[in-house]
């Protein structure tokens, strides 16, 4: 059984599924000014998409360094670069399609756009995928799936760069 939160603390804390009473309430959210929310959004730090598929391109090139040399094989290494460009090529392509001028015209626009060039990634992604048995002599699933979820990855490193950054 839990203890209270004042037995370990020795502070109350407010119970933050109380109701608040209409005097002594304080709005959840404030409004911000246009002003204010320039000046915010100025404050964070914006993670560029080229610069993300940029890391997995690398991420990719170091898995496949890493599988030729522990495998002593070139097929690993193809392997490993295709499975890297199964992330890289469709994350490039969604990286155009976004930054295109066309997509930040409207915010309708824009989440149009969005779901159209996610669609576009998952589509191309899924033909590399099938296409390589066919594409990649002596293919090893085994090296294309750690290269392919290592560069995945890379998007919560971004994430979490993001954050650092921001504090």
């Amino acid at each position: 059984m839990t203890e209270p939160a004042t037995a370990r603390t020795g502070t109350p804390r407010p119970d933050p599924w109380a109701d608040l009473d209409d005097e002594g309430a304080k709005p959840p959210f404030k409004a911000l000014t246009r002003d204010e929310a320039r000046a915010l959004v100025a404050t964070l730090p914006a993670v560029s998409p080229w610069r993300v598929v940029a890391v997995q391109a690398a991420v990719g090139a170091v898995v496949a360094a890493l599988a030729w040399l522990v495998m002593g094989e070139m097929s690993y290494a193809w392997s490993a670069l295709y499975g890297a460009g199964v992330v890289v090529v469709p994350a490039a392509l969604m990286a155009r399609g976004m930054t295109s001028h066309f997509s930040s015209m409207a915010p309708g626009v824009s989440a149009v756009s969005f779901m159209l060039w996610e669609m576009v990634k998952i589509a191309v992604s899924l033909a590399l995928l099938g296409g390589a048995p066919k594409l990649v002599p002596q293919l090893s699933w085994p090296a294309l799936l750690v290269a392919l979820v290592l560069c995945i990855k890379v998007y919560w490193v971004a994430l979490a760069w993001r954050g650092r950054r921001a504090s």
